[in-house]
């Protein structure tokens, strides 16, 4: 089933915010080295307005820091892509960006922001202990989209090696370990107290 760049937000934006309101400790360790959960939201709500910004002249609302109010940060990011989307205008402009080209503004947010937000929502899920299952479907297409462009990403530096995993595991794992996250991650334990 196809959806519009907008349907596929709300789809996607809504199972991050179950992550993002279901998560109860902000600091514990994430899957890219060095993040926290918090991270993972601090990502998302710093670089995508900029790059809207630049590349298309939108600005989207400003949300409490992340440091102080993930959840709201959250939020309005979250609010505000959905309402560019909503827009009808939205479809007839376009994002321009030198390493990208010039591209319809609502299919560079699906593809650059929506896929991202996508594939962040295992992160956050893993390192906060809550359901790491996304949609098998969204996972396939984005696993068979990527594979042409394996140099490509990883000479971006936005994934690191892709992580050897068995042929015959599912897609949603195979997905993950190619953009260099080891599916077995599991956050560490708190040590024992005496």
């Amino acid at each position: 089933m196809t959806r519009s760049p907008a349907e596929e937000h709300r789809r996607v934006a809504g199972a991050f915010t179950e992550r993002v309101r279901g998560t109860t400790a902000w600091d514990v360790p994430a899957p890219p080295a060095g993040w926290t959960a918090r991270d993972v939201v601090r990502h998302l709500v710093e670089w995508f307005p900029p790059f809207l910004y630049d590349g298309a002249g939108v600005s989207l609302p400003s949300g409490p820091p992340v440091d102080d109010d993930p959840v709201g940060a959250w939020e309005t990011l979250a609010a505000g892509v959905q309402a560019v989307l909503d827009d009808p205008a939205t479809p007839r402009k376009v994002l321009s960006n030198k390493h990208i080209g010039e591209v319809p503004l609502d299919r560079a947010i699906d593809q650059f922001y929506t896929g991202d937000v996508f594939m962040h929502t295992w992160d956050l899920a893993v390192a906060t202990g809550q359901d790491t299952t996304l949609d098998p479907d969204k996972c396939a297409e984005m696993y068979a989209g990527m594979q042409d462009y394996d140099e490509v990403l990883r000479s971006s530096g936005q994934y690191g090696p892709r992580v050897e995993v068995a042929d015959d595991v599912d897609v949603q794992t195979k997905l993950i370990a190619f953009i260099g996250r080891d599916p077995a991650w599991r956050p560490p334990t708190a040590p024992p107290t005496e």
